[in-house]
């Protein structure tokens, strides 16, 4: 009788070991993915932030196009439909908050007829050491796009040569006297167009 319980008890603890074994590598792996989730998400806040910085150059760009064709008024209307940008800076910008959410930015790509900025990034950190092997390798990558959208537009009727009038969204309405003007109370950027992420 006691020699049948020991052999039970010596089948047992093998058992326990492997079962425990197996429970800490669950455990394990569920870290790993717990990390690789987390460098995802810090990825694609970083993409999110570099892309709508390069929307927001786009939209200071399209405002100080709208602000310096005063003397022509012809061109107004295609300003503030968001003809004429050309992204030229917005790399550069969305460059910069990729660096300081400690990300590089590749292939940003500026879409002038959409007004649409596309920021791919890639940590510079690694997902970190794990159970699974090559992680410690692992960048997370991660996209973005922003669009920019107009708000505003001339009023119908108006003569832009001797009065701006602009109708914005929200009811607001802009008259500028484009001979006699005060810079500090034209529209600013965000009131005549609107950056945010696509879906």
């Amino acid at each position: 009788m006691i020699t049948g319980f020991r052999q039970d008890r010596g089948q047992t603890l093998p058992m326990y070991v492997v079962v425990v074994g197996g429970l800490l590598f669950l455990a394990f792996a569920y870290f790993a993915f717990a990390q690789a989730a987390v460098a995802r998400n810090g990825g694609q806040s970083a993409a999110d932030a570099a892309a709508l910085a390069g929307a927001q150059e786009m939209r200071d760009e399209l405002t100080d196009g709208f602000i310096d064709s005063f003397d022509t008024p012809d061109e107004l209307i295609d300003w503030l439909d968001g003809k004429g940008v050309s992204g030229a800076d917005a790399g550069a910008a969305a460059a910069q908050l990729a660096s300081e959410n400690d990300s590089n930015l590749l292939n940003p790509y500026v879409d002038t007829d959409r007004l649409e900025f596309t920021a791919e990034i890639e940590t510079r950190y690694t997902v970190g050491d794990s159970v699974i092997p090559g992680t410690e390798n692992v960048h997370a990558k991660a996209d973005a796009t922003a669009v920019v959208e107009p708000r505003c537009d001339i009023t119908p009727g108006s003569d832009p040569a001797k009065l701006i009038e602009i109708d914005c969204e929200d009811s607001i309405r802009w008259e500028i006297d484009p001979k006699d003007f005060v810079v500090e109370d034209l529209p600013e950027p965000q009131d005549l167009f609107s950056v945010h992420l696509t879906e």
